[in-house]
């Protein structure tokens, strides 16, 4: 190994999320859960917070949003292929002499929610969000944190549409994956994965999604690869791979064109003619697994969350006990205008607590001795600034919740 690639790895090993995660206490892992992670305080506001963004712009975008329960009768795994294709990670079990099966994927579930009432052309595009907890059965040397693990919440959606909006749907999934990256200093490459092995359908249906998905990426102007043989099953794929800050790539977001799985589920819509049609649909995600993906930010930013997502945004470190009382009146004051804030009651001289929270990455430090307390000021320092903290002086309150505020929306 050159000096070069040590360097590389030393930072890597900085930056390593399972290390992180446990010193910045936002998860845990258990031997009693291998591959199923446990979540702290800190780390769920972070998942809530990667979720509420998520619903945001899916809400903007006309999404709705459906829950479908986690375990489903082997009958249904059967019908959709997942049991002939994919029952080796799958966890199975038996209820009143019938077998089921703990879902590793949403689509099926979607299927029935849309099979459950009639359809008209005059509703499509219908896009259905589903923030799904799935679980797959890895292999236990497989397992990586929140990387690779055998429990995660995937941000799906299935849109349902008729082939005239196939192209422009595409379109619109690939530019809500370009937004949402781009918010978090992504960039990322594309690779287009075609017919495996082991899959299902016609070579007609297989040529006309593969065509349909080279149009659109071609149509919006993005570079793309070929992946020869890497669709699912059921149809080819377009992969998103987002670029981290040490340069590595991560497959996340992906969109995949499905004419199988409407037919298995035998689903139609009446069209402006009166007759029975067939939609066709889109599988997709944006994250992909929402906990790999914040294992993923967690080594990407080092642990250095910006405000919108730090699950604390301020400390507060009183000088000395008499500072408490005061303090506490601060965090009341943040806390009304919905900014995440701790005080640091450690009974330590103020040098280790300014230390403790710069190793938490907190972005706002507040130290409030005597002479704030006596002009009802704070003592403001940025972590951002000159050598992880620059000093930002005394200022009013309100005048740093509206610096804060400024700051968390236009990073959102």
């Amino acid at each position: 190994m050159n000096e070069m690639q040590m360097e590389n790895q030393v930072l890597v090993n900085d930056r390593d999320h399972r290390e992180l995660g446990k010193e910045l206490e936002l998860f845990l892992l258990m031997d009693e859960g291998q591959g199923f992670p446990f979540y702290l305080p800190k780390g769920l506001i972070l998942k809530n917070l990667l979720i509420d963004y998520w619903r945001r712009v899916h809400q903007r975008e006309d999404y709705v949003e459906i829950s479908t329960p986690i375990m489903l009768s082997r009958s249904l795994w059967e019908k959709s292929g997942h049991w002939d294709h994919y029952k080796d990670n799958m966890y199975t079990t038996s209820v009143d002499d019938r077998d089921y099966a703990i879902k590793p994927m949403n689509c099926p579930g979607g299927m029935l929610v849309y099979k459950s009432k009639p359809h008209s052309y005059k509703e499509f595009p219908i896009r259905m969000g589903e923030l799904g907890i799935v679980h797959r059965a890895e292999l236990s040397g497989t397992l990586h944190g929140l990387m690779r693990a055998r429990c995660f919440t995937q941000d799906d959606a299935h849109i349902f549409m008729r082939e005239d909006q196939v192209l422009s749907e595409i379109q619109g999934v690939m530019k809500l994956i370009d937004e949402v990256y781009s918010v978090f200093g992504f960039s990322y490459e594309i690779e287009l994965s075609t017919r495996p092995e082991n899959s299902i359908g016609s070579d007609e249906d297989w040529e006309l999604a593969i065509n349909s998905l080279k149009a659109a990426v071609e149509g919006i102007g993005k570079p793309y690869a070929i992946n020869e043989g890497d669709g699912a099953f059921y149809g080819p794929k377009l992969d998103f791979h987002v670029k981290d800050s040490l340069g590595r790539t991560w497959q996340c977001g992906t969109i995949q064109l499905d004419f199988q799985l409407p037919m298995r589920f035998d689903l139609d819509y009446i069209g402006e003619d009166g007759q029975k049609h067939r939609p066709i649909m889109l599988h997709r995600v944006v994250f992909g697994s929402i906990d790999r993906f914040m294992g993923i930010l967690i080594e990407h930013y080092a642990g250095k969350f910006p405000a919108w997502l730090s699950p604390v945004q301020v400390k507060i470190l009183p000088v000395s006990d008499r500072h408490v009382e005061y303090a506490k009146e601060i965090e009341k004051l943040l806390k009304a205008n919905n900014i995440r804030v701790e005080v640091d009651l450690h009974d330590e001289k103020l040098g280790y607590k300014i230390r403790e929270a710069r190793m938490d990455r907190v972005p706002y430090m507040i130290i409030l001795g005597d002479k704030e307390m006596e002009n009802h000021s704070i003592a403001v320092r940025d972590r951002d600034g000159a050598e992880g903290a620059q000093d930002m002086g005394q200022m009013q309150v309100e005048e740093f919740v509206k610096l804060v505020q400024d700051r968390v929306s236009k990073l959102k």
